[in-house]
């Protein structure tokens, strides 16, 4: 017989989490499915310091794991298994972890999205330590430094832009001579004495340094894409502006998505295109891609799952 709970999870960024302790506060006992990267996106952050109640800062998997231990303070319970399939025509919902089955009244979709990288074994190694995939994050880090930006559309040129508020320099490298980026984003780059631009080229390796147990990036081996004439390229920072990829692919077919893949909820809300299925932080927002933001709306997606299910009942 499969597990029935009232509400499940799936998810354990901020937005899961904070779900899950608004549920569990509710009475609703939620089930979280951590998947294999239980905190998301936060536990291979090394300094959050834009997280409200943190004034010296706070460090990513430390933040995940104290809002874990408040939602199971509530009574949350936390699963470290994968969702490997759902069924959202049948109610209640049925989800299946490899070979286990669960059934859920209602459902919080939190499974955030994804930064793309380059593939580099060198990016992991630094990733925290100078390469990152979110501008907003981490920028204030390099102040007065200078940093590359990867890519060529509208997100490498609004992370380029918004990092030029900090950094000394900012080089956009891209593989072509020309951007994809809007016109108007272009004309924008290009008016920025601080912004420069490497044209037909790659990044091949990101260069850098251990010092007293200290990782730092300290360049890139770039390749020209036409001539494969290889080059060093001093850098402080290395930030990817090649876009991000919501983690929805469990769900296609099932739910609306806009043309990305990302989840579309109702106005003012977290509903999906489906009844008892709610879509919290990341996996719903192409825009702000915030750990603050995403708690917010993990909040919303509890409150609304409540009041539907208590809908039910009337």
């Amino acid at each position: 017989m499969p597990e029935h709970h009232k509400l499940i999870i799936v998810g354990s960024g901020p937005a899961g989490l904070t779900a899950a302790l608004y549920a569990g506060r509710a009475s609703l006992e939620p089930i979280v499915f951590e998947g294999v990267q239980p905190g998301g996106q936060l536990t291979i952050t090394t300094e959050v310091e834009n997280f409200p109640g943190f004034p010296a800062g706070i460090l990513g998997p430390e933040l995940m794991d104290l809002m874990r231990q408040q939602a199971q303070r509530f009574g949350a319970k936390s699963l470290y298994k994968n969702i490997t399939g759902v069924d959202l025509s049948v109610r209640p919902f049925a989800l299946a972890s490899d070979n286990e089955e669960y059934r859920a009244d209602a459902l919080i979709i939190a499974t955030g999205a994804s930064a793309k990288w380059m593939g580099l074994p060198s990016e992991k190694t630094y990733m925290g330590y100078g390469v990152s995939a979110c501008a907003t994050c981490d920028g204030f880090f390099f102040k007065n430094l200078e940093v590359i930006v990867v890519g060529g559309g509208d997100t490498a040129i609004e992370e380029a832009t918004f990092l030029s508020k900090f950094a000394a320099k900012v080089s956009i490298v891209h593989r072509r001579d020309e951007l994809r980026a809007s016109k108007i984003m272009q004309e924008k780059a290009k008016k920025n004495p601080k912004i420069e631009f490497v044209w037909d080229s790659v990044i091949e390796e990101i260069l850098g340094k251990e010092e007293n147990g200290r990782k730092s990036v300290t360049g890139v081996r770039l390749k020209n894409t036409k001539t494969a004439q290889t080059s060093i390229l001093k850098t402080d920072g290395v930030f990817m502006g090649i876009g991000h990829k919501p983690n929805t692919e469990l769900f296609s077919g099932q739910l609306e998505m806009d043309s990305v893949g990302y989840l579309v909820t109702r106005e003012k809300s977290t509903r999906t295109s489906v009844p008892g299925v709610f879509a919290a932080g990341d996996v719903a927002d192409s825009v702000y891609r915030q750990a603050i933001s995403a708690a917010g709306t993990g909040c919303m997606a509890a409150i609304d799952a409540e009041r539907w299910l208590e809908s039910r009942h009337d």
